[in-house]
């Protein structure tokens, strides 16, 4: 399991009609700051501040194709050649990362594969790189961007 320091991030959020909202940075709009959208926007700022990611390679909460069924994934960080580099499912902190989750990534990554695979619920954090079908290896740090 990994452990981001989420103290390093800082999150733009206001009150509107009574409703927490947070800004999201790639989507440039405020959202309804649900428990997941909570850690969706942590990771993101994350990735941004902390790891250095090009926020114009980051995409969150666009619609894929998963066989016949149209869904929509949290993250998705694209390499310097525009195909997917990371996957990341997030949960809401009351979501354990399970095995179903992981399925639940498995089908994105069927329909857009990257070399990496990021579960989280903001306290249990996993990442593999997937580089290697055939060896898969689970990550102690999430890695630098190298799209």
């Amino acid at each position: 399991m990994i452990t981001p320091d989420w103290k390093r991030v800082t999150l733009r959020t206001k009150q509107e009609e009574g409703r927490a909202m947070v800004f999201d940075p790639i989507r440039r709009g405020w959202f309804v700051l649900t428990p997941e959208e909570h850690v969706r926007q942590y990771l993101v700022r994350y990735l941004l501040d902390v790891l250095q990611y090009p926020s114009a390679l980051i995409a969150v909460e666009k619609l894929v194709k998963v066989g016949n069924l149209n869904r929509r994934y949290d993250v998705v960080v694209f390499g310097r050649d525009h195909k997917p580099w990371l996957l990341a499912e997030c949960k809401s902190p009351d979501v354990p990362v399970s095995e179903a989750t992981l399925h639940q990534l498995l089908a994105y990554h069927s329909a857009m594969p990257a070399r990496y695979w990021l579960l989280t619920n903001g306290a249990q954090t996993f990442c593999a790189d997937a580089g290697s079908v055939a060896d898969i290896q689970w990550l102690s740090a999430l890695p630098a961007y190298g799209g």
